[in-house]
């Protein structure tokens, strides 16, 4: 299984309708294991982020209003890849995982500026 960032936005009455991921995009997170092995790792945690962590117990939700912050949540972590990528996994060396975890964060921060850029929030299920 695989997490999967999408953007929403609100309508009347406070429904939120998901956006198409647009062509040449994806909506590619990372693995359903990342929830707690990388997102919400201690690693992530120690550089006091707050969306991401939420992830290890549930569904994140950006709001709208949320989605500059969320932005520099996703720079932090961007800057401290060596830092968050697992080293400790013999199936994967650790440039790997920071490989394939720069690429997911990659999907995420394009979603979160496709949100930005229609006044809407972003989720990650």
């Amino acid at each position: 299984m695989s997490l999967s960032v999408y953007v929403f936005v609100v309508g009347e009455g406070g429904k939120r309708s998901l956006l198409d991921v647009p062509e040449g995009s994806s909506c590619l997170a990372g693995f359903e294991s990342w929830r707690t092995s990388v997102w919400g790792s201690e690693a992530v945690r120690s550089l006091g982020v707050t969306f991401f962590p939420v992830l290890a117990d549930s569904d994140l939700t950006v709001r709208p209003d949320q989605v500059a912050d969320f932005l520099d949540e996703c720079a932090l972590i961007r800057s401290n890849l060596e830092l968050v990528a697992p080293s400790a996994d013999p199936a994967k060396s650790h440039a790997e995982y920071v490989r394939q975890i720069s690429e997911r964060l990659r999907n995420i921060e394009d979603a979160a500026a496709r949100a930005r850029g229609v006044s809407g929030g972003v989720i990650i299920w």
